[in-house]
């Protein structure tokens, strides 16, 4: 579980922080965001969502651009399922903040994701 906390940037400005599994949106449709590892895991499975990769854009030896995989949103093949552990620590040392929703606005539930990098400046 990360206790780094979220980095505030302009597009967490508006959203919700999350840091417990068992804390939920205020209201449908609401913006969320976190850094909790326990937060982001129960979200994903949720959604029966697997850790990945997009394969190729792999760097000194270091994970890629970090993805989801919703059951055969594979982008062609492009991803490469990785363990939890190796997902987050890339993650973590990115600094991510993990934009989420956990329902659309008029109640259905919302695979929105977003990972935010509060160390660029265009996110």
């Amino acid at each position: 579980m990360s206790d780094r906390g979220v980095t505030q940037t302009e597009h967490t400005k508006y959203a919700q922080e999350v840091d417990d599994p068992d804390q939920h949106e205020e209201r449908e449709g609401k913006t969320l965001v976190t850094t909790d590892h326990d937060v982001i895991r129960e979200w994903a499975e949720q959604r029966n969502a697997v850790p990945t990769t997009v394969d190729g854009t792999e760097h000194d030896g270091h994970l890629g651009v970090l993805r989801f995989d919703f059951g055969g949103d594979s982008e062609d093949g492009k991803l490469r399922h990785v363990e939890w552990e190796e997902w987050f620590r890339t993650f973590d040392e990115r600094n991510l903040n993990f934009i989420y929703q956990e329902h659309k606005t008029d109640g259905s539930p919302s695979n929105f994701f977003r990972l935010d990098n509060p160390d660029r400046d265009d996110g």
